[in-house]
């Protein structure tokens, strides 16, 4: 909590300092803050309001069953799978853990889920590969992938102590 304090404080200083220092640059800059989080709202507001309606309809014996931590390693390969095929942003993604860790998904399915999310981008392949090459890409994406499973086991030893 006093993180997000500071973190609010320092945003707020910065911008009163910036106002000061130039105004009509801070207008400038706010304005294109603006029009940039218009033209994103509408896909968040779409992936925030499936979330919120998959995880409404599905009860928790389902998410439990799908992926708690009974499902071990069947239960993480299908969570790094919907993790690489999805585009979420982490302000999205991490609360979304934290509600499926409530209704009873795993703590290693949900750590691959969130490291493959993260690391890994099959939507933005196709991009990636314009600038730095198929190669790259795919090596940069399995490396991605296995680290996440890497990532998760060691998750999973810490939270079982």
């Amino acid at each position: 909590m006093w993180f997000n304090i500071a973190i609010w404080l320092l945003a707020g200083f910065s911008l009163t300092w910036s106002w000061i220092k130039d105004r009509e640059k801070t207008r400038r800059a706010l304005m294109k803050g603006w029009r940039a989080f218009e033209s994103i709202l509408p896909d968040f507001a779409g992936v925030l309001i499936l979330i919120s309606l998959t995880l409404t309809m599905l009860p928790p014996r389902t998410i439990t069953t799908l992926i708690g931590s009974q499902t071990s390693f069947w239960g993480m390969l299908l969570t790094s799978a919907i993790g690489a095929i999805t585009l979420i942003p982490g302000f999205i993604a991490f609360p979304l853990a934290r509600s499926l860790l409530e209704m009873g998904a795993g703590i290693k399915q949900i750590a691959v889920f969130v490291s493959t999310l993260m690391m890994v981008g099959i939507v933005t392949a196709p991009m990636e590969t314009k600038y730095f090459g198929k190669k790259s890409t795919i090596l940069r994406n399995l490396l991605a992938y296995a680290f996440s499973f890497v990532t998760a086991f060691i998750v999973g030893m810490v939270a079982e102590r």
